[in-house]
């Protein structure tokens, strides 16, 4: 995405310069050993921050569709930053960069303008990595999968500072949803705001989200867990709801099984407040964002590429309005009969083997199988 706020006076100017930088990058050998360097610093940053968020993210992908579309590396693998060269990039620029793959869009100019200016600077224009056809455009379909990555580490010295920061193991847990073309995508985007969650160090407030289930359930009520966090990804050919969880590495079996009962939860009963509460959060969120004009434009841009059309604020409110209990039971209840995705980070230890874990998700009440030791 490129993006350019200006005055709508010099609305021909900014869409030539977009199209020169989108169209004609100039990819100098300076700026490609920069771009290494800059790839190589954010991978080491990726291993250092103690928010562990992005890296459990790219985990729990990888675990629910192992060697195939979203699953793939998201962050460049180290072995790869050294074949970063131009080649590369106007191969990958002449496949992707294609006029059937790229939206112009627009808030605060007329139409007939922007149209106008589109036609000026971008029809017939020859690229700089010139006119042959794409030939090695992936269009592969997501398979969802299951499984688990685990990543077995040192998070006793993760502080930044001279105050120690506790030892946490993290856990996530995501079963398959939807896409977003399908019509469940709104109970699914209802139920994650009704699971919620967050620190336990949340100063609370309005719109904290203090009353989601993963506050009142968990966060209130076992006081050793640090997070509680639901999740809620959704592409054009699949969606997944996770849950990220931590704690410190004694109670990492407790903390799975915790999880596993609130999964097994959302397909239970589901209280009208609690339901109204969720759906009034979402769609306060929603037109909280559209106040601003680069998010207008940001959503106007993604809606049509993905779907081809956009779906007013208005449309998108009464859509949500109309989810009911049954809608997040039915949403639920289909997610769960897939198999689980699970990605941990920390000491592991003491983390309950995956068939355990699919089993308490295939339980009534969510319990782990009970393990007998002869010696501890």
């Amino acid at each position: 995405m490129y993006a350019v706020s200006a005055d709508s006076k010099g609305l021909d100017t900014v869409v030539g310069l977009l199209a020169d930088v989108v169209l004609h990058p100039r990819l100098t050998d300076e700026e490609i050993d920069m771009t290494r360097m800059a790839v190589q610093f954010e991978l080491e940053d990726l291993n250092m921050r103690p928010d562990p968020e992005p890296l459990l993210t790219e985990m729990i992908h990888e675990a629910a569709y192992q060697e195939n579309t979203v699953g793939l590396h998201r962050f460049c693998p180290t072995e790869n930053i050294g074949k970063i060269d131009r080649e590369v990039l106007h191969s990958y620029l002449r496949n992707y960069y294609t006029p059937d793959r790229m939206v112009l869009a627009g808030v605060g100019v007329e139409h007939e303008h922007l149209v106008e200016c589109a036609r000026k600077h971008l029809q017939g224009t020859r690229p700089a990595w010139g006119c042959a056809k794409a030939v090695d455009v992936d269009r592969s379909v997501a398979q969802y999968t299951g499984g688990m990555v685990k990543l077995e580490r040192d998070m006793s010295n993760v502080s930044l500072g001279p105050a120690p920061f506790p030892e946490l193991t993290h856990i996530m847990i995501g079963l398959e949803s939807c896409s977003f073309l399908e019509e469940d995508f709104i109970p699914f985007a209802v139920l994650n705001m009704m699971m919620g969650g967050g620190g336990s160090f949340s100063a609370g407030g309005p719109g904290k989200g203090m009353f989601t289930r993963l506050y009142l359930n968990v966060l209130n009520r076992h006081h050793w867990m640090y997070n509680a966090t639901s999740y809620h990804h959704s592409y054009e050919d699949t969606g997944l709801l996770c849950v990220h969880a931590s704690a410190d590495p004694r109670q990492v079996r407790e903390m799975v099984e915790i999880l596993t009962k609130e999964f097994i939860l959302m397909a239970g009963t589901v209280d009208v407040a609690e339901l109204e509460r969720a759906k009034t959060q979402l769609m306060s969120m929603l037109m909280m964002n559209l106040e601003s004009r680069p998010v207008i434009f940001e959503d106007v841009g993604r809606q049509v590429l993905a779907t081809r059309s956009r779906k007013l604020p208005h449309e998108l409110c009464a859509l949500i309005r109309s989810v009911k209990p049954e809608d997040i039971r039915r949403a639920a209840s289909q997610m769960l009969r897939r198999k689980p995705a699970v990605a941990a980070l920390g000491d592991l230890s003491d983390l309950p083997t995956y068939e355990h874990i699919q089993a308490a998700l295939s339980s009534r009440d969510g319990r782990l199988p009970r393990t007998y030791r002869l010696f501890r």
